[in-house]
């Protein structure tokens, strides 16, 4: 399996842009997918760097209706004619993010959208075949992000606390080996892999994603003790994990120093082969 960073939000040389998002490229036995998106057309730029046929993409999985996520999907499809588009259809909802001195800026998806024939919406465990399955539905509480009290959504025409039930994860089944995809992990990456292991009784041997211990909009890294405690929690896991956009830097700083080579940082134009 080859995964391939189109977008995040540093990157490995100025051949790169980068961006505050994120988008993957996973090439696997049957599959030429992208998880997520970024916030731009960045997600193509970088691709035609790497030597990336966009055209040849069959499928997208949006992981949650965040514009850093799903923001490249209107220049997506008119790059391509063929690709299932799997979303959760919550991710069409409006979303805020509110800064420190109160404001709120809208970080939604581009509601017109919503209307394309390409999308396929999910709910809390959705097989797309043999290789890959999404899932939602994760309801647990530990060591959640305090960064997450700074996103809303609209609810009855009012602004209250994003309840994140429009993000999905992807799992991804190859050689007999589990990857485990998550976009933010607002609802917190333990929490995934507690329903990741509820759902098909494994331990992924891989996991990617952010872990959302920094906030983009506040500049503001999560309490350092719930990072220790995150870390030793992850490092008890026979899994590698790989980690990237809002985790930030400075986290997976911390997170390396009691993980060890257990975590990797995926930057713009990473490319891994597992």
């Amino acid at each position: 399996m080859i995964i391939k960073t189109l977008v995040e939000n540093t990157s490995i040389s100025e051949k790169f842009k980068s961006e505050h998002g994120l988008c993957l490229y996973l090439e696997t036995r049957k599959h030429k997918l992208l998880f997520d998106l970024g916030a731009s057309y960045l997600f193509a730029e970088n691709a035609h760097v790497l030597g990336l046929d966009l055209s040849e993409i069959d499928t997208v999985v949006i992981s949650h209706g965040h514009y850093d996520h799903g923001g490249g999907l209107k220049a997506f499809l008119n790059l391509n004619t063929k690709a299932k588009i799997y979303v959760n259809r919550k991710a069409f909802g409006k979303y805020y993010a509110l800064s420190p001195d109160g404001k709120k800026t809208n970080i939604g998806l581009d509601e017109s959208l919503l209307q394309s024939d390409r999308l396929i919406f999910t709910g809390e465990h959705f097989v797309i075949d043999d290789e890959l399955e999404l899932f939602a539905g994760v309801t647990g509480t530990k060591l959640l992000s305090s960064a997450n009290r700074g996103l809303l959504m609209e609810e009855a025409g009012l602004p209250v606390q994003d309840d994140f039930d429009h993000e999905q994860n992807l799992i991804v089944n190859q050689d007999g080996k589990t990857l485990l995809v998550a976009g933010c992990a607002h609802k917190g990456i333990i929490n995934i892999l507690d329903r990741l292991m509820e759902l098909k009784n494994i331990q992924p041997n891989y996991v990617i994603g952010g872990f959302h211990l920094y906030s983009y909009a506040a500049d503001k890294y999560e309490d350092p003790e719930l990072i220790r405690e995150l870390a030793q929690y992850l490092k008890e896991f026979d899994t590698t994990f790989y980690t990237c956009h809002c985790t930030g830097t400075k986290a997976y700083n911390d997170l390396r120093e009691i993980m060890g080579k257990k975590i990797e940082y995926l930057a713009t134009g990473s490319e891994l082969k597992i």
